[in-house]
């Protein structure tokens, strides 16, 4: 892709809060857009300066804590952004605002990236005292609503996060967590009958993603269940680790720590079921995380809070089992389900794989980011494109775009 000067148009992606090859930002958005032909940066923090698959990583400070990396990260990105000089900024944190109204200031296409509902999130974060969480939830929603407005255009991770971004200016577009279909380490690798009788979860270990829960769930099974919990992540925060090991249930659970990707893969091609329960937050009603698609596209059936988010993505491909989050009977009386009924766990892994090779993939999504990237260098002058014509030959689908006038 080139721009009105003729020269490969550059973009630069900013965070200060995710890490570096975070699966959104990385795996997909970025490396997606080199593959489109950019000269794409990643500014994040990280240990040093590298070139990977195409996208240059520039590397700031790792901050030391929540204030540091809210007030010198931001600072850091800003500076490091400034001297990066792109035709395009595309920045994936809220905490990020004042540095995405600067480079509109200074005449830049900037789009902004929103991964989570701000007002939601905000208002139940545990380490922001109770008396101060809804009012600076509002307060923080209002700027984010005020500055958004002032961006080229904005991305949204699901269709309620979209609905809160219509405006008048610029454009919106969702643009969903799918998995990538190349990522084939995610194939089932054994027969069913050769798996561990055990279930997973990746992720953040959290009283909100309902740790708690799921290790009682554990001792709620049949007295002499084989049943292996196996958990992928790291704490948050780190003391919930003392207070969840000392449990009952903890003897069934196998933890292994943060664990890259291909550990992910192989752990996932072992167990009969993914884990996906998160309380009854507003920011998680309408979610439909990574690995929700990662479990179906491992072929291994879900079990999954029952909110609209899910529900919609779990009745309509018919991949798994919804349960109340907060009810540790109900997620124990699912896992025993699945392990007891091995066809018919089978078979809800298969209808949920079909379904991400079929139509839930970044293939999608990727078409929708190229063509917000193209229309966006187009409305700025003429523009010689690289592959423009036939991605959206390819696609059939034309651009979708939820919202702008």
């Amino acid at each position: 892709m080139r721009n009105h000067a003729g020269t490969v148009a550059k973009v630069v992606h900013l965070t200060s809060v995710h890490p570096p090859f975070d699966v959104r930002i990385f795996h997909k958005e970025c490396r997606s857009i080199a593959r489109a032909g950019y000269d794409i940066t990643l500014i994040a923090p990280h240990v040093r300066d590298e070139i990977i698959e195409g996208v240059r990583l520039k590397a700031i400070a790792s901050p030391s804590g929540r204030l540091d990396r809210m007030v010198r990260g931001a600072w850091r990105v800003c500076r490091e952004a400034l001297r990066q000089d792109a035709d395009l900024f595309h920045f994936h944190d809220p905490e990020l605002m004042p540095v995405g109204l600067l480079l509109r200031l200074k005449g830049k296409i900037v789009v902004y990236d929103a991964h989570e509902d701000v007002l939601a999130d905000v208002a139940f974060k545990h380490y922001i005292p109770k008396t101060l969480q809804r009012p600076l939830a509002r307060l923080i929603n209002l700027f984010e609503n005020l500055s958004s407005r002032c961006f080229s255009a904005r991305v949204a991770a699901t269709e309620p996060i979209g609905r809160r971004f219509v405006f008048r200016t610029g454009r919106t577009v969702v643009i969903s967590n799918y998995p990538s279909s190349e990522n084939e380490s995610f194939a089932p690798a054994k027969p069913w009958a050769e798996r561990s009788t055990s279930v997973a979860y990746v992720g953040v270990l959290s009283a909100d993603r309902c740790i708690h829960e799921i290790v009682r769930a554990m001792t709620l099974l049949p007295k002499h269940s084989p049943v292996t919990l196996n958990l992928a992540g790291t704490f948050s925060p780190a003391r919930l680790r003392e207070q969840i090991t000392g449990r009952d249930g903890w003897e069934h659970v196998r933890l292994h720590g943060k664990i890259g990707r291909p550990q992910i893969a192989q752990l996932l091609s072992d167990v009969r079921a993914g884990l996906v329960v998160v309380r009854p937050e507003p920011n998680y009603m309408e979610c439909a995380p990574n690995k929700l698609f990662e479990y179906m596209q491992a072929g291994i059936p879900v079990i999954a809070s029952d909110f609209p988010g899910f529900r919609r993505i779990v009745n309509e491909t018919r991949c798994g089992l919804l349960v109340n989050p907060l009810d540790p009977r109900e997620i124990a009386d699912s896992i025993a389900y699945l392990v007891n009924h091995p066809e018919e766990a089978e078979q809800m892994g298969l209808r949920g794989r079909e379904a991400v090779k079929a139509r839930l993939n970044w293939a999608s999504e990727e078409r929708k980011l190229l063509d917000l990237y193209d229309w966006l260098f187009e409305s700025r002058g003429p523009v010689r494109a690289q592959g423009r014509r036939a991605r959206g030959s390819e696609s059939g689908r034309g651009t979708e775009f939820k919202a702008g006038t």
